[in-house]
């Protein structure tokens, strides 16, 4: 499909349906985070764990089309080609049609003492809208029910292969490089096949902003919610079993699940400079997996500080069976960018939130809880109209763009 026409179907995308379990009642609030930004302390990819870089970089080249290094033995030079003709266009006109838009709308918006780690709850595999929203972040952590992936099977893909492969990649890609949204079917697609969906994702985020991979590295959380980076032996043992679904009605990946949690290091292309951190965690956020199992709330928990982001995500933030994420939000975010699936008022206000808005809400995308509609609509009214010139998430019911900024009043 040709990029200028491409924004003609972001009136027409698919809603993510995140599926999660429900749970009861909540634990005591959370203590106060650390005040300091953490913007002091660069984050640095872990040495004791394998590092799968060779692999990384591979399926960097020949998903995002953005190296000029040969082909290795047994890549149809043809059939990359073919896909690169139809990918760099849809790169391009990201660039040129959202990314410089959004980033200079957005820009302003951020506080100038913004801490420089990232939580991005729902994210699906959108790294490409979280460097677009904190482009000076040097740490991003999205989590979703989707798995990070096996980034082995490159090299001895078949020809035959490689061309479906990198076929559904496009399409799946489509909807992120034209609404900078993804849809559930296409995130569930991305966990099955010879080129791992959330990984492909990630890399053609890192190419659209002119980053590099320099490493790959796959962890588990602890119990305390400490990273332990998987060495080459345990991947070897790990290896021998098969991922099951992390949500019900939710496709199953065809890899491992020593392969969920991925963290990529990355750097501006060819200019070397300091390294920043992508983790993906591979996680069900409703109450009752958090409950049974609260170490990735332990985890975000050692971030302190947090600058947020939310959206397309199913109005998740606004049930009660999403409570715990929700209040790690209110409890460690100074900052959030979302969509009408951020945060309702209600619960900001008590937590020394103000919200500002931008372009027009009538009503959810979705069906969703008509109180905290109503809400909305009366937030929408009650301050000036602010144009919004793209798309972030979510249309409304009236399929208007609209963005909402949740800010600390301390901050």
């Amino acid at each position: 499909m040709a990029g200028g026409a491409l924004l003609a179907l972001a009136l027409s995308c698919s809603p993510r349906a995140e599926e999660h379990a429900s749970a009861g009642a909540l634990p005591a609030k959370a203590p106060d985070p650390p005040s300091t930004t953490l913007s002091e302390a660069r984050p640095s990819p872990a040495a004791d764990g394998q590092d799968f870089a060779a692999d990384a970089r591979l399926a960097y080249q020949v998903v995002t089309c953005s190296s000029d290094e040969a082909l290795p033995t047994g890549i149809d030079a043809r059939t990359w080609k073919q896909h690169c003709d139809a990918l760099v266009p849809l790169i391009e006109s990201y660039r040129k049609r959202y990314l410089s838009v959004a980033s200079k709308f957005l820009a302003p918006l951020r506080p100038k003492e913004l801490p420089r780690t990232v939580v991005y709850p729902f994210g699906g595999g959108d790294l490409l809208t979280a460097l677009t929203t904190y482009p000076e972040a040097t740490e991003f952590t999205t989590l979703s029910l989707e798995l990070s992936g096996d980034p082995r099977r490159l090299r001895s893909i078949r020809p035959d292969a490689l061309a479906d492969s990198l076929s559904l990649i496009r399409k799946t890609v489509l909807p992120l490089l034209t609404f900078a949204d993804s849809t559930s079917e296409n995130l569930q697609k991305g966990q099955r096949g010879e080129i791992p969906g959330q990984l492909a994702f990630f890399f053609v985020a890192l190419a659209v902003h002119e980053q590099e991979v320099v490493s790959l590295r796959y962890f588990r959380i602890e119990p305390d919610g400490g990273l332990h980076y998987y060495t080459a032996s345990e991947i070897a043992d790990g290896d021998r079993q098969t991922a099951g679904s992390l949500g019900g009605g939710w496709t199953p990946p065809d890899f491992a699940p020593i392969f969920a949690n991925a963290e990529i290091a990355f750097r501006p292309k060819g200019q070397g400079g300091p390294i920043r951190i992508h983790r993906h965690i591979g996680a069900n956020l409703a109450d009752a997996a958090l409950k049974r199992d609260p170490k990735v709330l332990r985890h975000l928990e050692q971030k302190g500080r947090v600058a947020a982001m939310t959206k397309a995500a199913s109005y998740l933030l606004w049930r009660s069976d999403f409570a715990l994420v929700r209040q790690y939000l209110l409890d460690h975010m100074v900052f959030m960018f979302s969509d009408s699936t951020g945060i309702p008022p209600s619960f900001v206000k008590k937590a020394g939130f103000i919200q500002e808005t931008y372009g027009v809400f009538d009503g959810s995308f979705l069906e969703a809880n008509e109180t905290y509609n109503d809400d909305f609509r009366r937030l929408w009214d009650s301050e000036p109209h602010r144009p919004l010139p793209f798309r972030y998430g979510y249309p409304d019911s009236s399929r208007h763009y609209h963005l909402l900024v949740t800010r600390r009043v301390s901050s």
